[in-house]
């Protein structure tokens, strides 16, 4: 990883659950996610594009459509996990720099192979706390995170966080699951959750209980109302929301005030 040392406070070589750890929460949540993350990082790119159609490429096209460049030249992609959003940040914006931090070690080994072709002079991948960021105030014009944002507690932490690295008028496009706009949508979605995908989760990586851990997470999420609240009580300004494919997925987008 090559930064520059007023961007970068740290750079973290190794995964420290204890890093993770919410104040207050117990240190076993931390290790226990962090290392279900581990046991199914190999596998984790196939299902996703087994378990969603392949609609999380698009999703995530989705999601980097928001980003706006600005003056840093570089954007933050938050649980960056495999890398696959800053592999679509680097191809929708080529010219920024990306760094992409996750606090799972293993994820982010399972996305090195996809760093070739001068993409990891531009990526700079990262171990690192989403509540205490290692960027220095002001030093990226955007933040993304897909899918992970309900796995950092406390949330506002995070989000005092992205405040805090995002120059003025910056902002924080956050991707993650919804519930279903109609009864049917949400019926067929709850199935999807609570059947299909640890029963598909266990036949692929054998670990049925990280992919329930997933889907109970993503049904007790709040829904995107609570949670533009929930950015506005944080400080961002122009909160909205956007529902794709019917609801079952939503993006969040809330800027830092001028």
């Amino acid at each position: 990883m090559s930064t520059s040392e007023d961007t970068l406070r740290t750079s973290p070589d190794t995964f420290d659950a204890d890093s993770v750890t919410s104040k207050g929460a117990p240190q076993e949540h931390a290790r226990q996610v962090s290392g279900m993350f581990g046991r199914i990082a190999r596998w984790y790119d196939l299902l996703n594009h087994v378990l969603s159609g392949g609609l999380d490429l698009y999703w995530r096209y989705r999601l980097v459509r928001q980003v706006v460049p600005g003056p840093t030249g570089r954007v933050l992609d938050l649980a960056a996990g495999t890398l696959d959003v800053a592999r679509e940040i680097h191809r929708q914006h080529p010219g920024m720099r990306v760094p992409a931090l996750d606090f799972c070690e293993a994820m982010l080994r399972a996305g090195q192979p996809k760093l070739v072709d001068g993409v990891q002079d531009v990526i700079w991948p990262a171990v690192a706390d989403g509540r205490r960021l290692p960027l220095a105030d002001a030093s990226v014009d955007c933040v993304t995170i897909a899918f992970g944002i309900r796995n950092i507690v406390p949330r506002r932490e995070a989000f005092e966080e992205m405040l805090r690295v995002l120059v003025p008028g910056g902002r924080a496009c956050i991707l993650e699951f919804g519930t279903g706009k109609t009864p049917v949508w949400k019926g067929l979605y709850n199935f999807y959750l609570n059947t299909l995908l640890p029963l598909v989760g266990r036949c692929v990586s054998g670990d049925a209980g990280a992919y329930r851990y997933l889907a109970d997470t993503i049904m007790s999420f709040p829904d995107a109302d609570a949670l533009a609240a929930e950015m506005h009580d944080a400080g961002f300004t122009r909160v909205y929301h956007l529902p794709l494919t019917s609801g079952i997925v939503r993006l969040h987008v809330g800027e830092k005030p001028l």
